[in-house]
C-alpha cells in the first residue's frame, strides 16, 4: 500500500513556519518528518522564490511569509498563502 499526502513537503514547511516564525531547522525538519537537509533545502526554494524571508537573528533565522502570494499550480492561483495558512491553521 502506497503512503501519501495530500499536501507536499513544501506546504508543511510552509505550515510549520507560519506556526512558529523562530522554529530551528530542527523542529522544522521534526514537525514535517523530513530530514533537515531536505528542510534547508525546501526552505531555500521559499526564500528564492520569494514565499518565505529568512532574517538571521543571532545564532537562529527568524522567518517572515508572504501571505499575499498566489499559489504555484494553476489551479490554485487564485488562492493566496495567507488563504492556505488561514484554512489549514485553525483546526491545530
Amino acid at each position: 500500500m502506497a503512503h501519501w499526502t495530500f499536501l507536499t513537503h513544501h506546504a508543511h514547511v510552509l505550515l510549520a513556519v507560519a506556526v512558529d516564525s523562530d522554529a530551528t531547522i530542527r523542529d522544522i525538519a521534526d514537525e514535517v518528518g523530513i530530514s533537515r537537509r531536505r528542510a534547508i533545502a525546501i526552505l531555500n526554494d521559499l526564500v528564492d522564490e520569494g514565499y518565505v524571508k529568512r532574517e538571521q537573528r543571532g545564532r537562529g533565522n527568524h522567518y517572515t511569509l508572504r501571505v499575499d502570494m498566489p499559489l504555484r499550480h494553476p489551479s490554485n492561483a487564485g488562492h493566496s498563502v495567507g488563504e492556505l495558512i488561514a484554512a489549514l491553521t485553525v483546526a491545530r
